[in-house]
Protein backbone atom coordinates (compact mmCIF):
# COMPACT_ATOMS: atom_id res chain seq x y z
CA UNK A 1 0.00 0.00 0.00
CA UNK A 2 0.81 3.09 -0.33
CA UNK A 3 2.95 5.20 2.86
CA UNK A 4 0.71 7.65 4.44
CA UNK A 5 2.36 10.70 3.61
CA UNK A 6 1.84 10.14 0.14
CA UNK A 7 -2.02 9.58 -0.38
CA UNK A 8 -3.95 11.66 -2.64
CA UNK A 9 -5.87 13.44 -1.20
CA UNK A 10 -9.77 12.58 -1.99
CA UNK A 11 -12.35 14.53 -2.87
CA UNK A 12 -15.41 15.46 -0.95
CA UNK A 13 -17.96 12.87 -2.77
CA UNK A 14 -14.75 10.39 -2.70
CA UNK A 15 -15.01 10.77 1.03
CA UNK A 16 -18.86 10.49 0.52
CA UNK A 17 -18.92 6.98 -1.28
CA UNK A 18 -16.15 5.19 0.52
CA UNK A 19 -18.00 6.12 3.97
CA UNK A 20 -21.85 5.94 2.59
CA UNK A 21 -21.73 1.70 3.76
CA UNK A 22 -21.57 2.82 6.95
CA UNK A 23 -24.79 4.80 6.85
CA UNK A 24 -26.43 1.21 5.97
CA UNK A 25 -24.23 -0.85 9.16
CA UNK A 26 -25.46 2.14 11.66
CA UNK A 27 -29.36 1.04 10.11
CA UNK A 28 -28.81 -2.01 11.27
CA UNK A 29 -27.04 -1.12 14.23
CA UNK A 30 -29.61 1.62 15.37
CA UNK A 31 -32.54 -0.74 14.81
CA UNK A 32 -30.08 -3.05 17.68
CA UNK A 33 -29.75 -0.33 20.06
CA UNK A 34 -32.89 0.76 20.31
CA UNK A 35 -35.53 -2.34 19.89
CA UNK A 36 -33.65 -5.16 21.12
CA UNK A 37 -34.75 -5.08 24.93
CA UNK A 38 -38.19 -4.17 23.76
CA UNK A 39 -38.17 -7.08 21.83
CA UNK A 40 -36.50 -9.23 24.68
CA UNK A 41 -38.92 -7.79 27.00
CA UNK A 42 -42.14 -8.46 24.68
CA UNK A 43 -41.11 -12.13 24.73
CA UNK A 44 -41.02 -12.14 28.65
CA UNK A 45 -37.14 -11.32 29.69
CA UNK A 46 -36.88 -10.28 32.95
CA UNK A 47 -34.92 -6.90 33.14
CA UNK A 48 -32.65 -8.44 35.39
CA UNK A 49 -31.71 -10.81 32.76
CA UNK A 50 -31.29 -8.30 29.95
CA UNK A 51 -27.70 -7.59 30.38
CA UNK A 52 -26.34 -11.37 30.10
CA UNK A 53 -28.92 -11.14 26.95
CA UNK A 54 -27.01 -8.53 25.55
CA UNK A 55 -23.73 -10.21 25.70
CA UNK A 56 -24.15 -11.72 21.88
CA UNK A 57 -22.84 -7.84 20.96
CA UNK A 58 -19.42 -7.83 22.46
CA UNK A 59 -18.62 -11.12 22.38
CA UNK A 60 -18.96 -11.62 18.67
CA UNK A 61 -17.05 -8.61 18.31
CA UNK A 62 -14.29 -10.22 20.35
CA UNK A 63 -14.35 -12.97 18.20
CA UNK A 64 -14.83 -11.76 15.24
CA UNK A 65 -12.82 -8.63 14.73
CA UNK A 66 -9.62 -9.35 15.16
CA UNK A 67 -10.03 -12.05 12.82
CA UNK A 68 -11.15 -10.35 10.03
CA UNK A 69 -9.01 -7.17 10.75
CA UNK A 70 -5.85 -10.03 10.46
CA UNK A 71 -7.46 -11.85 7.13
CA UNK A 72 -8.47 -8.34 5.50
CA UNK A 73 -4.88 -7.30 5.42
CA UNK A 74 -3.80 -10.24 4.09
CA UNK A 75 -6.03 -10.41 1.42
CA UNK A 76 -6.07 -8.57 -2.39
CA UNK A 77 -8.29 -9.66 -5.34
CA UNK A 78 -7.75 -7.87 -8.34
CA UNK A 79 -11.69 -7.16 -8.56
CA UNK A 80 -12.99 -7.06 -5.05
CA UNK A 81 -9.50 -5.06 -3.60
CA UNK A 82 -8.88 -5.90 -0.08
CA UNK A 83 -11.89 -4.87 2.16
CA UNK A 84 -14.52 -5.28 0.46
CA UNK A 85 -14.95 -8.53 0.10
CA UNK A 86 -15.50 -8.82 3.70
CA UNK A 87 -17.78 -5.16 3.52
CA UNK A 88 -20.07 -7.54 0.55
CA UNK A 89 -20.25 -10.81 2.88
CA UNK A 90 -20.75 -9.16 6.07
CA UNK A 91 -23.73 -7.30 4.38
CA UNK A 92 -25.34 -10.09 3.25
CA UNK A 93 -25.62 -11.74 6.54
CA UNK A 94 -26.63 -9.13 8.45
CA UNK A 95 -29.35 -7.79 6.03
CA UNK A 96 -30.77 -11.67 6.53
CA UNK A 97 -30.46 -11.58 10.29
CA UNK A 98 -32.52 -8.55 10.44
CA UNK A 99 -35.26 -10.04 8.52
CA UNK A 100 -35.40 -13.03 11.36
CA UNK A 101 -35.42 -10.57 14.34
CA UNK A 102 -38.49 -9.58 14.56
CA UNK A 103 -40.24 -12.95 13.31
CA UNK A 104 -38.50 -14.36 16.64
CA UNK A 105 -41.08 -17.07 17.92
CA UNK A 106 -39.45 -17.25 21.31
CA UNK A 107 -36.71 -15.40 23.61
CA UNK A 108 -33.92 -17.67 22.69
CA UNK A 109 -34.51 -17.31 19.45
CA UNK A 110 -34.09 -13.79 19.50
CA UNK A 111 -31.18 -14.23 21.62
CA UNK A 112 -29.41 -16.01 18.94
CA UNK A 113 -30.50 -14.43 16.24
CA UNK A 114 -28.79 -11.01 18.34
CA UNK A 115 -25.71 -13.29 17.82
CA UNK A 116 -25.91 -13.96 13.91
CA UNK A 117 -26.61 -10.17 13.75
CA UNK A 118 -24.06 -8.82 15.72
CA UNK A 119 -21.65 -11.35 13.99
CA UNK A 120 -22.63 -9.92 10.72
CA UNK A 121 -22.47 -6.99 11.64
CA UNK A 122 -18.63 -6.76 12.88
CA UNK A 123 -17.67 -8.64 9.90
CA UNK A 124 -18.91 -5.51 7.87
CA UNK A 125 -17.95 -3.10 10.34
CA UNK A 126 -14.69 -3.60 11.04
CA UNK A 127 -12.75 -2.87 7.88
CA UNK A 128 -14.51 0.38 7.16
CA UNK A 129 -12.39 1.78 10.16
CA UNK A 130 -9.60 0.39 8.30
CA UNK A 131 -10.29 1.28 5.07
CA UNK A 132 -10.02 4.95 6.11
CA UNK A 133 -6.60 4.25 7.03
CA UNK A 134 -6.14 2.78 3.87
CA UNK A 135 -7.23 5.26 1.86
CA UNK A 136 -6.46 8.39 3.56
CA UNK A 137 -3.06 10.33 4.50
CA UNK A 138 -2.70 12.16 8.27
CA UNK A 139 -4.03 14.72 6.17
CA UNK A 140 -7.36 13.64 5.77
CA UNK A 141 -8.05 10.65 8.37
CA UNK A 142 -10.10 13.29 10.70
CA UNK A 143 -12.46 14.20 8.17
CA UNK A 144 -12.29 10.64 6.79
CA UNK A 145 -13.75 9.52 10.25
CA UNK A 146 -15.95 12.31 10.59
CA UNK A 147 -17.62 11.65 7.26
CA UNK A 148 -18.46 7.82 8.90
CA UNK A 149 -19.65 9.70 12.32
CA UNK A 150 -21.82 11.34 10.00
CA UNK A 151 -23.06 8.66 8.21
CA UNK A 152 -23.64 6.99 11.35
CA UNK A 153 -25.35 9.89 12.58
CA UNK A 154 -27.97 10.19 9.84
CA UNK A 155 -28.41 6.18 9.71
CA UNK A 156 -29.46 6.34 13.47
CA UNK A 157 -31.55 8.92 13.01
CA UNK A 158 -34.04 7.49 10.49
CA UNK A 159 -33.72 3.72 11.99
CA UNK A 160 -34.48 4.86 15.55
CA UNK A 161 -37.55 6.67 14.57
CA UNK A 162 -38.94 4.26 11.93
CA UNK A 163 -41.25 2.50 14.49
CA UNK A 164 -42.82 5.91 15.69
CA UNK A 165 -43.57 6.52 11.86
CA UNK A 166 -44.64 3.67 10.92
CA UNK A 167 -47.43 4.31 14.14
CA UNK A 168 -48.54 7.74 12.40
CA UNK A 169 -48.87 5.74 9.51
CA UNK A 170 -51.31 3.58 11.09
CA UNK A 171 -49.46 0.35 11.68
CA UNK A 172 -50.45 -1.29 14.71
CA UNK A 173 -48.13 -0.87 17.75
CA UNK A 174 -49.96 -3.02 19.53
CA UNK A 175 -47.86 -6.38 21.81
CA UNK A 176 -50.62 -7.96 22.62
CA UNK A 177 -49.72 -11.84 23.40
CA UNK A 178 -46.70 -11.37 23.22
CA UNK A 179 -46.37 -10.35 19.89
CA UNK A 180 -43.59 -8.14 18.68
CA UNK A 181 -45.37 -5.25 17.36
CA UNK A 182 -45.84 -4.84 13.19
CA UNK A 183 -44.28 -1.05 13.61
CA UNK A 184 -40.89 -3.12 14.82
CA UNK A 185 -41.52 -5.66 12.18
CA UNK A 186 -41.41 -3.02 9.48
CA UNK A 187 -39.09 -1.41 10.45
CA UNK A 188 -36.60 -4.44 10.57
CA UNK A 189 -37.86 -5.16 7.37
CA UNK A 190 -36.63 -1.69 5.98
CA UNK A 191 -33.48 -1.85 8.33
CA UNK A 192 -32.24 -5.41 6.04
CA UNK A 193 -32.73 -3.74 2.44
CA UNK A 194 -31.23 -0.32 3.82
CA UNK A 195 -28.15 -2.28 5.17
CA UNK A 196 -27.34 -4.40 2.01
CA UNK A 197 -28.33 -1.40 -0.48
CA UNK A 198 -25.95 1.42 0.96
CA UNK A 199 -22.59 -1.25 1.57
CA UNK A 200 -23.47 -2.16 -2.19
CA UNK A 201 -22.81 1.28 -3.33
CA UNK A 202 -19.34 1.66 -1.41
CA UNK A 203 -18.75 -1.77 -2.51
CA UNK A 204 -19.21 -0.49 -6.49
CA UNK A 205 -17.84 2.90 -6.48
CA UNK A 206 -15.18 2.99 -4.33
CA UNK A 207 -12.10 1.57 -5.04
CA UNK A 208 -9.10 0.24 -3.11
CA UNK A 209 -5.38 0.69 -4.30
CA UNK A 210 -3.02 -2.42 -5.00
CA UNK A 211 0.21 -3.35 -2.26
CA UNK A 212 3.38 -1.53 -3.77
CA UNK A 213 4.83 -4.27 -4.29
CA UNK A 214 2.10 -7.15 -5.15
CA UNK A 215 4.45 -10.11 -5.71
CA UNK A 216 5.95 -9.75 -1.75
CA UNK A 217 2.37 -9.63 -1.04
CA UNK A 218 1.30 -12.55 -2.36
CA UNK A 219 4.60 -13.97 -1.23
CA UNK A 220 3.86 -13.49 2.63
CA UNK A 221 0.32 -14.29 1.89
CA UNK A 222 1.64 -17.76 1.06
CA UNK A 223 4.08 -17.98 4.30
CA UNK A 224 0.98 -16.64 6.19
CA UNK A 225 -1.27 -19.85 5.07
CA UNK A 226 -2.87 -21.92 7.84
CA UNK A 227 -5.05 -21.25 10.77
CA UNK A 228 -2.20 -21.92 13.42
CA UNK A 229 -0.15 -19.29 11.49
CA UNK A 230 -2.50 -16.78 11.60
CA UNK A 231 -3.79 -17.37 15.63
CA UNK A 232 -0.19 -16.78 16.36
CA UNK A 233 0.51 -13.56 14.34
CA UNK A 234 -3.53 -12.14 16.05
CA UNK A 235 -1.95 -12.84 19.36
CA UNK A 236 1.23 -12.18 19.24
CA UNK A 237 0.39 -8.51 18.26
CA UNK A 238 -1.42 -7.62 21.96
CA UNK A 239 1.98 -7.83 23.15
CA UNK A 240 3.29 -4.92 20.44
CA UNK A 241 0.61 -2.62 20.66
CA UNK A 242 1.18 0.73 20.49
CA UNK A 243 1.81 2.60 23.74
CA UNK A 244 -1.13 5.21 22.44
CA UNK A 245 -3.41 2.52 22.09
CA UNK A 246 -2.92 1.12 25.32
CA UNK A 247 -3.73 4.55 26.38
CA UNK A 248 -7.29 4.57 24.49
CA UNK A 249 -8.03 1.67 26.25
CA UNK A 250 -8.86 2.42 29.80
CA UNK A 251 -10.62 5.49 28.23
CA UNK A 252 -12.36 2.81 25.53
CA UNK A 253 -13.41 0.76 29.15
CA UNK A 254 -15.20 3.34 30.48
CA UNK A 255 -16.93 4.67 27.60
CA UNK A 256 -18.50 1.84 26.64
CA UNK A 257 -19.41 0.65 29.91
CA UNK A 258 -21.58 4.01 29.96
CA UNK A 259 -23.26 3.44 26.48
CA UNK A 260 -23.71 -0.38 27.12
CA UNK A 261 -25.81 0.72 30.20
CA UNK A 262 -27.64 3.29 28.03
CA UNK A 263 -28.38 0.60 25.17
CA UNK A 264 -29.76 -1.90 27.38
CA UNK A 265 -31.72 -0.43 30.08
CA UNK A 266 -33.39 3.12 28.97
CA UNK A 267 -36.38 1.56 27.55
CA UNK A 268 -37.55 0.15 31.02
CA UNK A 269 -35.90 3.20 32.69
CA UNK A 270 -38.38 5.73 30.33
CA UNK A 271 -41.34 3.14 30.74
CA UNK A 272 -40.67 3.09 34.81
CA UNK A 273 -39.88 6.21 35.30
CA UNK A 274 -41.72 8.42 33.34
CA UNK A 275 -44.58 6.34 31.93
CA UNK A 276 -44.73 4.51 35.35
CA UNK A 277 -45.04 0.88 34.09
CA UNK A 278 -42.51 -2.43 33.85
CA UNK A 279 -45.61 -4.08 32.27
CA UNK A 280 -43.39 -5.00 28.71
CA UNK A 281 -46.76 -5.60 27.29
CA UNK A 282 -48.82 -2.93 28.17
CA UNK A 283 -50.39 -0.12 25.63
CA UNK A 284 -47.77 2.32 27.64
CA UNK A 285 -44.61 0.56 27.83
CA UNK A 286 -44.89 -0.08 23.88
CA UNK A 287 -44.85 3.71 24.01
CA UNK A 288 -42.18 4.24 26.02
CA UNK A 289 -40.25 1.77 23.46
CA UNK A 290 -41.42 4.81 21.01
CA UNK A 291 -40.35 7.28 22.38
CA UNK A 292 -36.64 5.77 23.29
CA UNK A 293 -36.30 5.62 19.86
CA UNK A 294 -37.01 9.32 19.27
CA UNK A 295 -34.64 9.72 21.77
CA UNK A 296 -32.29 8.00 20.26
CA UNK A 297 -33.12 9.30 16.93
CA UNK A 298 -32.06 13.11 18.13
CA UNK A 299 -28.48 12.04 20.08
CA UNK A 300 -27.94 10.57 16.52
CA UNK A 301 -28.96 13.56 14.78
CA UNK A 302 -26.80 15.62 16.76
CA UNK A 303 -23.93 13.21 16.37
CA UNK A 304 -24.45 13.70 12.52
CA UNK A 305 -24.32 17.93 12.56
CA UNK A 306 -21.52 17.66 15.41
CA UNK A 307 -18.99 15.29 13.25
CA UNK A 308 -18.08 18.30 10.93
CA UNK A 309 -17.90 20.75 13.89
CA UNK A 310 -15.50 18.73 16.47
CA UNK A 311 -12.62 18.86 13.66
CA UNK A 312 -12.74 22.35 13.85
CA UNK A 313 -13.01 22.39 17.28
CA UNK A 314 -9.79 19.63 17.50
CA UNK A 315 -7.62 22.02 14.98
CA UNK A 316 -7.71 24.72 17.02
CA UNK A 317 -7.13 23.00 20.69
CA UNK A 318 -6.58 19.29 20.68
CA UNK A 319 -8.09 16.36 19.81
CA UNK A 320 -7.53 14.90 23.25
CA UNK A 321 -9.18 18.22 24.40
CA UNK A 322 -12.23 18.02 22.67
CA UNK A 323 -12.97 14.45 23.35
CA UNK A 324 -12.52 15.16 27.24
CA UNK A 325 -14.69 17.72 26.79
CA UNK A 326 -17.24 16.02 25.25
CA UNK A 327 -17.03 12.89 26.98
CA UNK A 328 -17.91 14.46 30.22
CA UNK A 329 -20.83 16.40 28.72
CA UNK A 330 -22.37 12.53 27.52
CA UNK A 331 -21.84 11.66 30.79
CA UNK A 332 -23.24 14.65 32.98
CA UNK A 333 -26.25 14.24 30.38
CA UNK A 334 -26.86 10.74 30.61
CA UNK A 335 -26.68 11.15 35.16
CA UNK A 336 -29.37 13.66 34.17
CA UNK A 337 -32.18 11.56 32.88
CA UNK A 338 -32.94 9.77 36.83
CA UNK A 339 -34.54 13.71 37.65
CA UNK A 340 -36.78 13.88 34.40
CA UNK A 341 -40.08 13.50 34.41
CA UNK A 342 -41.38 15.11 31.31
CA UNK A 343 -41.65 13.67 28.04
CA UNK A 344 -40.01 16.88 26.10
CA UNK A 345 -37.46 17.37 28.42
CA UNK A 346 -35.78 14.09 28.21
CA UNK A 347 -34.67 14.82 24.79
CA UNK A 348 -32.40 18.26 26.10
CA UNK A 349 -29.74 15.03 27.67
CA UNK A 350 -29.99 13.08 24.36
CA UNK A 351 -28.09 16.61 22.92
CA UNK A 352 -25.36 16.11 25.28
CA UNK A 353 -25.35 12.56 24.62
CA UNK A 354 -24.79 13.09 21.04
CA UNK A 355 -22.02 15.39 21.32
CA UNK A 356 -20.14 12.89 23.00
CA UNK A 357 -21.46 10.40 20.66
CA UNK A 358 -19.78 12.41 17.76
CA UNK A 359 -16.26 12.05 19.80
CA UNK A 360 -16.89 8.62 20.52
CA UNK A 361 -16.91 7.24 16.71
CA UNK A 362 -14.11 9.92 15.46
CA UNK A 363 -11.55 11.22 18.23
CA UNK A 364 -10.41 7.98 19.15
CA UNK A 365 -10.20 6.21 15.83
CA UNK A 366 -8.36 9.52 14.99
CA UNK A 367 -5.27 9.72 17.26
CA UNK A 368 -5.27 5.58 16.58
CA UNK A 369 -4.43 5.78 13.16
CA UNK A 370 -1.48 8.25 13.34
CA UNK A 371 0.35 5.57 15.04
CA UNK A 372 -0.37 1.86 13.41
CA UNK A 373 1.63 0.49 11.20
CA UNK A 374 0.14 0.66 7.50
CA UNK A 375 0.24 -3.00 6.56
CA UNK A 376 -1.55 -4.07 10.51
CA UNK A 377 -3.76 -1.34 10.05
CA UNK A 378 -6.79 -3.76 9.92
CA UNK A 379 -5.87 -5.80 12.68
CA UNK A 380 -4.71 -3.11 15.02
CA UNK A 381 -8.12 -1.86 14.35
CA UNK A 382 -9.86 -4.92 15.01
CA UNK A 383 -7.41 -5.44 18.66
CA UNK A 384 -8.87 -1.81 19.08
CA UNK A 385 -12.66 -2.85 19.38
CA UNK A 386 -11.12 -5.59 22.04
CA UNK A 387 -11.63 -2.06 24.43
CA UNK A 388 -14.99 -2.03 23.27
CA UNK A 389 -15.86 -5.32 24.20
CA UNK A 390 -14.22 -6.22 27.15
CA UNK A 391 -15.74 -3.22 28.65
CA UNK A 392 -19.65 -4.56 27.54
CA UNK A 393 -18.80 -8.15 28.23
CA UNK A 394 -18.06 -6.52 32.05
CA UNK A 395 -21.37 -4.77 31.94
CA UNK A 396 -23.37 -7.74 30.73
CA UNK A 397 -21.96 -10.02 33.41
CA UNK A 398 -22.26 -7.27 35.94
CA UNK A 399 -25.40 -4.75 35.42
CA UNK A 400 -27.76 -7.27 36.33
CA UNK A 401 -26.67 -8.13 39.22
CA UNK A 402 -25.94 -4.31 40.45
CA UNK A 403 -29.40 -3.21 39.18
CA UNK A 404 -31.43 -5.79 41.20
CA UNK A 405 -29.02 -5.84 44.58
CA UNK A 406 -27.45 -1.99 44.32
CA UNK A 407 -30.27 -0.21 42.86
CA UNK A 408 -33.35 -2.45 43.68
CA UNK A 409 -34.39 -2.87 40.20
CA UNK A 410 -34.53 0.66 39.22
CA UNK A 411 -32.86 0.64 35.94
CA UNK A 412 -32.75 4.87 35.81
CA UNK A 413 -30.08 4.42 38.27
CA UNK A 414 -28.20 2.30 36.42
CA UNK A 415 -28.17 4.48 33.64
CA UNK A 416 -26.36 7.30 36.56
CA UNK A 417 -23.71 5.09 36.90
CA UNK A 418 -23.03 5.04 33.05
CA UNK A 419 -23.11 9.08 33.29
CA UNK A 420 -20.41 8.60 35.99
CA UNK A 421 -18.11 5.92 34.10
CA UNK A 422 -18.41 8.42 31.16
CA UNK A 423 -16.93 11.72 32.78
CA UNK A 424 -14.11 9.24 33.87
CA UNK A 425 -13.43 8.43 31.06
CA UNK A 426 -13.25 11.98 29.99
CA UNK A 427 -10.62 12.53 32.77
CA UNK A 428 -8.56 9.95 31.47
CA UNK A 429 -8.35 11.08 28.09
CA UNK A 430 -5.68 13.33 30.01
CA UNK A 431 -3.62 10.56 29.94
CA UNK A 432 -3.36 9.97 26.15
CA UNK A 433 -0.61 10.42 24.00
CA UNK A 434 -1.81 11.69 20.57
CA UNK A 435 1.52 11.59 18.50
CA UNK A 436 -0.01 13.67 15.18
CA UNK A 437 -0.03 16.46 17.79
CA UNK A 438 3.22 16.34 19.55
Amino acid sequence: MQSSSHKPLLSFWQLWNMSLGFFGIQFGFALQNANVSRIFSTLGANPDDLSLFWLAAPVTGLLVQPIIGYLSDNTWHPVWGRRRPFFFIGALLASIALLLMPNSASLWMAVIVLWLLDGAINVSMEPFRAFVGDKLGPRQQTAGFAMQTFFIGWGAVIASLLPTIFTHLGVSNDAGGGAIPDTVRYSFYAGGAVYFCAVLWTVLTAKETPPADLAAFRAEQQRSDGLGHALKEIFSGFAHMPKTMVQLAAVQFFTWIGLFAMWIYTTNAVAENVFGTTDAQSAAFQNAGNHVGVMFAVYSGVSALAAFILPLFARRTSRKFVHLVCLVIGGVSLFSIYAIRDLDSLYYPMIGIGIAWASILTMPYAILAGALPASRMGYYMGVFNFFIVIPQIVSGLLLGFVTKHWFAGHTVKTLMLGGVCMVVAGVLTLLVRDDAEQ
